[in-house]
């Protein structure tokens, strides 16, 4: 059931959007076309300019994410997103089996393809160099194979039972050196030897959710590192993956007003980089080192899988190396065309320049992927990437409603998505203040009055200065806010002594200003929220 509240936002903002698209929205809303709204696109090489595509655009996003549509029950988005595993393992099949031919007759498929191959083969070996002679394990925020719920903190982790698969028994003597391995061995634990990964599901959009595999923890400690050794040779070869949303978004900026780039977008990337590509592309001692730390099977449905692709969402490395196939695919096509220099990389979000995109998405398809048609843009006045949309160097990103907004925080967000997309310095604002003004209505009048700048989030309700609640103490000034006001800890008391001091020196335990501990945060941490004051500079 669709709540209220957002049935009469969307209705009240889809009519002051004022488009033919929105009205038709609106009625769709009106008479429970949920599975229409879900599906519904809009095309952004069908517009002249950037206002009209963004208002059309706004109002056809506005509820599709929204998990709430009555589409699909959550056991049958988890359903599409199973076949979704089982598609991608077809793919990387079909993949493996093209690609099989060149492991043994480099011109099986001709010079050609050869030659380009080689060239991905040849960037790729440049970035990573040699192994590293040294792996400094790391934990992850999430789930791993036996740590799963509100368990997954670094001293549950180390407390629990570790998990591994066969070839990582060869790092144990190594394993058994680091802080959580010591403390495994004090206590006499056994360490569980598993086939591989699980499969689960979380939320994606009204349609479907989004399939991950959850590793096993040794497995993950250990794939996290080599994730990020190849982060950092990124980072030397010139892809920050530290600031590369930034820097994704200004190119596309740059590139939807130029048109010299094109933004490119695949479709399930990380499941499709299928085991017989990473071999065929990586130097043969990097190939052994993912090899022996990746799951070759996934437990899914009750049964156990033998993987086509390499890796999955929930591997360590698994968009370290995406990023580092990609780059290799880009720069070799690069240097083919001899079209100078422009290739940024972040995951699956490729930016090269167009003059050589045609070459890029044939040689991607080849190797096993598939462009996304509807956020691939070669041509045209739109740009695409790392959550920036731009048309002929406007921003138009529209904001989506994904969930109900049931407190105080909730619509404090909503507001601020309502805002930002309305533009103050646009001609929108004026059509789209009185959707801001209801949404404020749903707030208390003591949080309503929590308003501040962008750049404290979603803390403040975004608005102009003269209207934010400030006051001076000892020279600094602060604003009221609605912000977190406990977190979940966990007290390290609670863990074994070999576990405490592991913890500590693994600088996982939180402290207060004077260095006394105060616990372990659980992941979701924020337990309430509380009307106060920040300081603002």
């Amino acid at each position: 059931m669709v709540d209220q509240q957002v049935i009469s936002t969307a209705q009240l903002l889809l009519e002051k959007l004022a488009t033919p698209v929105s009205l038709s929205v609106s009625l769709q809303i009106r008479y429970g076309c949920w599975v229409d709204i879900a599906n519904r696109r809009v095309d952004p090489l069908a517009y002249n300019d950037p206002e009209s595509f963004a208002r059309d655009y706004q109002a056809c996003e506005l509820l599709r994410k929204y998990v709430d549509l009555p589409n699909l029950s959550k056991k049958d988005r988890a359903s599409v997103a199973r076949e979704g595993f089982y598609d991608a393992e077809r793919q990387c099949s079909i993949t493996n089996h093209r690609l099989s031919p060149l492991l043994e007759d480099h011109l099986f498929y001709g010079a050609a393809v050869w030659d380009i191959v080689s060239r991905i083969r040849k960037e790729i070996k440049t970035v990573l160099g040699r192994i590293p002679s040294v792996l400094h394990g790391r934990f992850g925020p999430g789930a791993t194979y036996g740590d799963r719920g509100r368990l997954t903190t670094i001293p549950d982790k180390m407390s629990s039972r570790p998990t591994l698969t066969s070839p990582v028994r060869d790092l144990l003597i190594h394993w058994g050196e680091t802080h959580w391995g010591r403390a495994v061995y004090a206590r006499r634990d056994v360490i569980e030897t598993v086939r591989g990964n699980r499969f689960t599901t979380v939320p994606k959009d009204s349609l479907k959710d989004r399939g991950i595999c959850i590793e096993p923890s040794v497995n993950l400690f250990y794939q996290l590192a080599v994730g990020k050794e190849i982060r950092d040779l990124l980072r030397t070869a010139g892809i920050d993956l530290r600031r590369g949303q930034e820097i994704h978004r200004q190119v596309a900026c740059d590139a939807s007003a130029s048109g010299l780039f094109s933004t490119i977008d695949l479709s399930s990337a990380s499941d499709t980089v299928s085991r017989l590509l990473v071999k065929l592309l990586l130097p043969k001692e990097w190939f052994d080192l993912l090899d022996c730390l990746r799951s070759p099977t996934t437990l899914i449905d009750g049964k156990t899988v033998l993987l086509e692709k390499f890796s999955s969402m929930g591997n360590g490395y698994t968009f370290e190396l995406e990023t580092l196939i990609f780059y290799g695919i880009c720069r070799a096509c690069d240097r083919l065309s001899m079209a100078g220099e422009g290739i940024w990389v972040y995951g699956d979000d490729i930016i090269c320049r167009s003059s050589v995109s045609d070459n890029v998405l044939s040689t991607l398809k080849f190797l096993g992927f598939t462009p996304n048609g509807r956020k691939t843009f070669t041509s045209g006045p739109f740009r695409e990437s790392c959550g920036g949309d731009f048309f002929d160097g406007v921003a138009v990103r529209p904001f989506n409603i994904k969930e109900t907004p049931c407190e105080p925080q909730h619509f404090i967000t909503l507001a601020n998505q309502i805002r930002r997309f309305a533009a103050p310095n646009w001609g929108r604002w004026h059509d789209l203040r009185n959707v801001w003004f209801s949404v404020l209505d749903a707030l208390p009048t003591q949080v309503r009055r929590c308003r501040g700048p962008e750049s404290l989030g979603d803390i403040v309700v975004h608005d102009d200065q003269h209207r934010w609640d400030l006051r001076v103490r000892s020279g600094v000034r602060f604003i009221r806010c609605y912000r977190p006001a406990a977190f979940g800890r966990i007290g390290i008391g609670h863990f074994r002594a070999d576990v405490q001091l592991a913890t500590a020196l693994y600088g996982a335990i939180d402290t207060n200003q004077k260095g006394h501990p105060l616990g372990v945060s659980f992941r979701d941490n924020v337990r309430g929220y509380k009307v106060g004051w920040v300081p603002w500079s």
